[in-house]
């Protein structure tokens, strides 16, 4: 259709990224204490904590659809929508907060499935959505003639399927803890923790989503609905990138939660210290991945003759620097939930997200311009990993004090 419907599109990314905060908030903090469950061999506790936290994803996803379905063309608009993308956005907004419930399933659930230590099954569940995504958009864009609604369709019935494969399998027979109905009624005691310890991740996420809109608003302002675009796609490369890093948090959780649970410090030490040299290679391998092949990733997204390509190009490798501290950040964070240090995760969040980026997309812009919104990434991702440092080496990586 053009740049304006992929700029539309690029507009609802705060939303989605609401969404998905809501979706950690209970799944992030309610994997790693059932796994510390499981660690001391108490298996009834932690399917408490997996269906009170599956009742929360119920309760948010309700909660989430009739927001988001009152106020979204006021919320797009705010987040930068002009008469030429709004339209765009509205129709992609409207079908895929509909579907919100099964990304909350989706997301929140497979988490446990993940702690349960069937990782080839967790990994099926994003493969058969991503895979069903990209068989259906084509489909619904091009052969159905549906534009940027069957885009939003096509991802709506890919996280769908997702969702009905992972309560399946924690419903199933192979599964270690069993989702059961009589565990649903919500108790504080049970998911109170829970939610303590997922805030942390609710803060990263939501934040991301503040820091979006400062980066549409500041974009709009600098360079117009043709820097969006270019943000557009500059986001969906950093997802792409930082999914993986993330991964490598997520996939070192559940084994640090489990031995911090079962009372093995030292094994919590070399996971701890294994994730953070995987992560640390593979930032610096997408750095120079998107320093070398920048023009080729960009082409991927939109044609060379849009002018959102050259600025899409000239903003990704400042995102490649930031991937190389994102991966030491996401796994300082991690390692504190995984050991029920939610308030260190937290703080390192807030400032992360909330005090260094967004004073460096106050500071730096008006002196640099759009480069300035760029520098602030790799700035604020920089200044985190100092501080975690900083506090690791406080901690001395004391585990197991219970």
């Amino acid at each position: 259709i053009g740049a304006a419907a992929l700029t539309g599109v690029g507009l609802f990314a705060p939303i989605l990224m609401l969404i998905n905060a809501f979706a950690m908030l209970s799944g992030s903090g309610g994997a790693p204490r059932a796994a510390i469950f499981m660690g001391k061999k108490d298996n009834e506790t932690a399917e408490k904590i997996m269906a009170n936290c599956f009742s929360l994803i119920l309760i948010f996803a309700i909660g989430l659809t009739i927001l988001f379905s009152i106020f979204e063309p006021k919320l797009l608009i705010l987040f930068g929508a002009s008469d030429a993308t709004l339209p765009y956005a509205v129709e992609y907004a409207r079908i895929y907060i509909f579907g919100s419930i099964f990304v909350l399933i989706v997301l929140g659930m497979n988490l446990f499935i993940t702690t349960q230590g069937f990782s080839k099954i967790s990994m099926m569940t994003t493969l058969i959505g991503a895979v069903i995504n990209v068989i259906l958009d084509p489909i619904f864009i091009f052969v159905f003639d549906m534009g940027v609604r069957g885009a939003a369709i096509a991802t709506v019935l890919s996280q769908a399927v997702g969702a009905i494969w992972v309560l399946r399998f924690l419903t199933g027979e192979k599964t270690i803890l069993k989702l059961k109905l009589s565990n649903m009624k919500l108790n504080p005691k049970v998911f109170g923790p829970c939610l303590a310890l997922g805030i942390s991740s609710f803060v990263m996420i939501s934040t991301e989503s503040l820091l979006s809109i400062s980066f549409t608003s500041s974009l709009a302002r600098y360079g117009g609905d043709v820097a969006v675009g270019a943000m557009t796609i500059i986001t969906s490369v950093n997802q792409l990138i930082t999914m993986p890093l993330q991964g490598i948090c997520q996939g070192g959780q559940p084994i640090i939660s489990y031995n911090f649970g079962a009372g093995q410090p030292e094994r919590v030490r070399k996971t701890l210290h294994l994730a953070i040299r995987t992560a640390l290679i593979c930032g610096i391998s997408f750095f120079i991945l998107t320093v070398l092949c920048c023009q080729d990733i960009v082409s991927l997204f939109i044609d060379r003759s849009y002018a959102a390509f050259d600025i899409a190009v000239n903003g990704l490798p400042y995102f490649g620097v930031g991937f190389i501290f994102f991966a030491v950040n996401m796994i300082g964070i991690g390692y504190y939930q995984s050991v029920e240090r939610g308030q260190r995760a937290t703080i390192i969040t807030l400032l992360r997200g909330v005090v260094f980026m967004l004073m460096g997309f106050f500071a730096l812009p008006p002196v640099l311009g759009i480069p300035g919104i760029w520098l602030a990434v790799p700035l604020a991702e920089l200044l985190t990993t100092f501080y975690i440092f900083g506090i690791y080496l406080k901690d001395r990586f004391i585990v197991c004090r219970r």
